[in-house]
């Protein structure tokens, strides 16, 4: 008898975490960075490369900083979810530009200077905003996703959402959809906010 039970024994836990498993939310992936300080840095800015732009300069306001590329189809999905919450004017959006050329798996390796890879990726970056909208106060661009590692991005997109005192609250991986905004984004801005 034994030796039939502990095989069935087995097979239920297995069954058992398999289910549990399957119902877990793979967008809920749990950031270590969630109630720690925004990851310092210095970005250029697409409206002027020649810039750069750190979240020291937000400091005092609750703002999103969103993950984001031409290539990437879940960004272009939720784009007009951004441009509503910015004619809204909800809160501040940083838009972070995350390996536009290099993402788009068109390019095998590098191209030929830092300079030309900016110029495209500007000319895309423009391109997209123009025709459906700018919903950011201003945008950055991380060519090498260097910036991303840190703040530990898996994909495009991700959106954080930062404190007045430049600490990170809340972390939503994929599109913006008008129901993460109502019942997620939206009533932590206001608690923040209080």
């Amino acid at each position: 008898m034994n030796k039939f039970l502990w095989p069935l024994i087995g097979f239920i836990v297995l069954v058992v975490l398999l289910a549990i498993g399957l119902n877990l939310n793979p967008r809920e992936v749990p950031s270590p960075l969630v109630g720690k300080p925004a990851p310092a840095f210095a970005l250029p800015r697409l409206d002027n490369p020649a810039k750069t732009f750190s979240p020291e300069e937000m400091k005092g306001q609750v703002w999103l900083l969103n993950v984001w590329a031409t290539w990437c189809p879940s960004c272009v999905q939720e784009h007009p979810v951004l441009v509503e919450m910015s004619r809204r004017n909800y809160l501040p959006i940083v838009g972070f530009n995350w390996k536009e050329v290099r993402g788009d798996g068109a390019l095998d390796s590098k191209p030929d200077t830092p300079e030309k890879e900016m110029a495209l990726a500007i000319q895309r970056s423009s391109k997209l905003l123009a025709a459906k909208g700018n919903p950011y106060q201003t945008v950055i661009m991380d060519l090498d996703g260097r910036v991303a590692i840190d703040y530990g991005v898996y994909g495009a997109p991700e959106t954080y959402l930062i404190d007045k005192a430049g600490v990170i609250r809340f972390k939503h991986i994929g599109p913006i959809t008008p129901e993460v905004l109502e019942k997620k984004i939206l009533p932590l801005v206001a608690e923040l906010n209080k």
